[in-house]
């Protein structure tokens, strides 16, 4: 009777700490199951297989592409990174809710296979404390930080495609809300027929 679990996805421009906000969700929530990515390129000191990622050849990923074994894809400097379906699905079948932290990209191939997930859109309380945050890290060049802006204020055009959005001012208060979406998705009466079915079944065996 233990109902599907829920397959949380979590996205959003680039640096309006996303990451962040999912290793503080699977910290602060251990019942919460992260998803693992497959890649094809080389593990890095530390990084061990099925634990970090799925580390795949180039042949072994291109089969899982062609047998459609992947909730969603995307190649990035010659790596390919991806989902692994059968991986998911396992964990839902268990009941476990999973988190998967994704570009949005990847985030509307998930939701074209899995229109079932909750799709959690991760947004800045403002442009300007957006290029503060990017600005503070001193990684990027003032003209790579304007394209990013830039590409920010596309992104945020595509909000729409998703359930919920999130304000990450303070990470902890993003965190709280999350979790209180979770926990509301999981009342759903769509998510609890077994349950429903459950209890008549019961009340059925009680009158005889």
């Amino acid at each position: 009777m233990t109902p599907q679990g829920i397959l949380i996805v979590l996205s959003g421009p680039s640096g309006t700490g996303k990451g962040t906000i999912c290793r503080e969700l699977l910290r602060s929530y251990p019942d919460l199951h992260d998803s693992i990515s497959a890649t094809t390129r080389a593990p890095r000191p530390g990084e061990h297989h099925g634990v970090n990622y799925f580390f795949l050849s180039h042949s072994e990923f291109q089969t899982m592409i062609q047998k459609d074994d992947l909730l969603e894809f995307a190649e990035v400097y010659g790596n390919y990174y991806g989902t692994p379906q059968q991986h998911v699905m396992q964990l839902l079948e268990a009941g476990k809710d999973v988190v998967l932290e994704i570009d949005i990209q990847g985030a509307m191939q998930v939701k074209t296979k899995f229109p079932a997930g909750v799709f959690i859109y991760i947004v800045p309380p403002s442009l300007n404390e957006l290029s503060h945050r990017i600005y503070k890290r001193g990684t990027d060049s003032p003209e790579v930080i304007q394209k990013r802006l830039n590409c920010v204020s596309k992104e945020l055009l595509l909000a729409h495609n998703y359930d919920y959005i999130v304000v990450n001012d303070k990470v902890e208060d993003a965190v709280k809300q999350i979790a209180a979406i979770i926990s509301a998705e999981r009342c759903k009466v769509k998510r609890n027929n077994a349950l429903i079915e459950h209890i008549c079944h019961d009340k059925c065996r009680l009158e005889e």
